[in-house]
Parts: C-alpha cells; structure tokens; sequence
C-alpha cells in the first residue's frame, strides 16, 4: 500500500504501529468488516483511515471460506495456513476439476465523521494441489490465476502484485481519489 501511495504524498500508518485495538469482525460480507476496521480506526485516530478485508471465495463450495477466510486458518497454536489449505482440500472432497475460486478484497477508506467510500477487487483462478510454491502467504501456494501457470506462491511479490484483488482494489482507490 504504502508504495502505491507514496507517490501521492500519502504515508502509511498502520493500526498496529499506532497500537489499535483490533475490533471484532462481525459481519457476513467484506465490506461489512472492512467498515467495522476503518470506521474503529478512523474514530480512534482522528485520521482518515483505510482497511481492507479480503478472502478467497470458492465455487465447489459456494463461495467458502468466503469472509471467514482467516478463521478457517485458526488453531490451537494461531492462525496456520497450511491447515487452511489441508482443510479447503478436504471441503472439496470429490468435486470435478477445475476448482474456480476468486479472491476477492474490499478497501474502505473511512473519514472521521462518519462518512466512507468503498473499492473492490477481484481476481479469478483455480486452486490446485499439491500446493506449489514458498513466496507469498495465506492460499497463495494453492491459487494459479487466470492467464497464469504458476501459483502465487511461484511470483516474486512483483508478478503477484501486479494481479493481486488488493492491487486492483487499491488501483480503483488510487483512480478514484488521485487522478
């Protein structure tokens, strides 16, 4: 974020660097959640803030882990991601191959007073197992997006920025409000 909107004399400050709590998450949709963050943090700040709130969406299972994407990551020990693909695999059982997905990722730029504005992001692919791939993070060794052979996890942060849903949502931001 901080090195698409540099250029814009905009600088990044995150919600942990500024010790925010973290709010609860509690809604079904990402704009729903990412409102609950910028709104917490615009309020807690005084500052126009930013949050996104981001997942991957899969089509053999309507749309899940969806909005709950992180939590499907919780265990005992925090948040492991492998676990998460182990347990997304699993969910797909028998489903026919290709198995379509998209992540997507909502940004809500939130001022003080209350008002908002949302952006949204999207890119579509298919999952594949065995995983491949050591970059990234999250679903990335899992999600080869349409166009590509390689999963996320195979792009150096550059190739995988230039498609990322959180690099469109933060184009469609940038566009919006800096040119």
């Amino acid at each position: 974020m901080q090195q698409m909107l540099a250029p814009y004399g905009v600088r990044v400050v995150s919600a942990k660097e500024l010790t925010l709590p973290e709010p609860e998450e509690t809604e079904d949709t990402f704009v729903g959640n990412a409102r609950i963050k910028a709104h917490a943090a615009a309020k807690a700040t005084g500052l126009v803030a930013l949050a996104d709130d981001s997942g991957l969406c899969v089509d053999a299972l309507g749309g899940d882990p969806g909005v709950r994407t992180a939590d499907w990551a919780e265990g005992p020990g925090g948040r492991d991601f492998l676990r998460a693909m182990e347990r997304t695999r699993a969910a797909l059982g028998d489903a026919p191959q290709p198995w379509g997905a998209e992540f997507r990722s909502t940004l809500v730029l939130a001022w003080p007073d209350g008002r908002d504005e949302v952006y949204d992001g999207a890119v579509r692919g298919h999952l594949v197992w065995p995983i491949r791939g050591a970059l990234g993070h999250g679903y990335d060794p899992m999600f080869v997006p349409e166009g590509e052979t390689r999963t996320f996890a195979e792009m150096t942060a550059e190739e995988k920025n230039a498609l990322s849903h959180r690099s469109r949502a933060l184009a469609a931001l940038v566009k919006a409000r800096f040119t």
